[in-house]
């Protein structure tokens, strides 16, 4: 029973968020930016443009340049996330490529970076009172679940050990619309199930930063005011 429903509460989510997704991309797609307002210094070139959002993705260079301790913080987390979500792909591969089985080192203590930098932005919450000011229910419970994703997973790596394999016929089998059995350790089921609501609220969540980046017009527009005249599509019908 357990099995089915944390098969179908995993076919939901991914239904769920992939649709949501969709659809918050195509609306940051849609959104017309009918001013230039490049945050300056900018680049003067669509190159430019492209470094510049390169080192905002990977080195997080506004934030670092705002606030040395948030951006610690917050680049520990991402970069220990991602190492952590690659290491994951075992989980969906029947045959570990190399590169894969070179990165599961480094992505099992990329937990511990993933949990630290999520504890250090949930204190910043609590400890700094102009954050502490403007935090809502929902920044506590998107930390809350993402604390809990990443601690129940290394307890699971190095206190309580369950059967991978399974896990892995499992999630296999999700892939194939096939329901596996699932094995049923409290702390397995924790981790699945707070992964399965992360998939179902990101949509419609502040996380929706990650993709909304690249829609950001103070970071993905060109500084050439004086060159090229900035006409949104909808202003340049008004002047026809």
């Amino acid at each position: 029973m357990l099995s089915v429903i944390y098969a179908i509460l995993f076919w939901a989510a991914a239904v769920i968020l992939v649709a949501g997704l969709g659809l918050r991309i195509a609306r940051y797609a849609r959104t017309p930016a009918p001013l230039k307002i490049p945050t300056t210094p900018a680049p003067m070139t669509r190159s430019g443009v492209v470094l510049r959002m390169a080192r905002e993705i990977v080195f997080f260079e506004s934030l670092f340049k705002s606030n040395k301790w948030i951006w610690l913080f917050g680049w520990t987390f991402h970069m220990g996330m991602w190492l952590v979500l690659i290491r994951h792909i075992r989980y969906f591969t029947h045959d570990i490529p190399g590169w894969l089985a070179l990165a599961q080192p480094f992505g099992t203590y990329a937990g511990f970076a993933m949990l630290a930098g999520l504890l250090g932005l949930w204190a910043r919450r609590f400890l700094v009172e102009r954050i502490r000011y403007i935090s809502g229910p929902s920044d506590h419970l998107m930390l809350a679940l993402l604390v809990a994703i990443s601690g129940s997973g290394l307890m699971m790596r190095f206190v309580v050990h369950t059967d991978i394999v399974a896990v892995k016929v499992f999630m296999l089998g999700l892939l194939r619309l096939r329901i596996e059995t699932l094995p049923t350790e409290p702390i397995l089921l924790v981790h699945l199930g707070c992964v399965a609501i992360l998939m179902i609220v990101f949509p419609i969540s502040k996380l929706m930063h990650a993709p909304a980046v690249f829609f950001s017009p103070t970071r993905n527009q060109v500084d050439n005011p004086r060159e090229q005249r900035h006409l949104a599509p909808w202003a340049a019908k008004l002047e026809q």
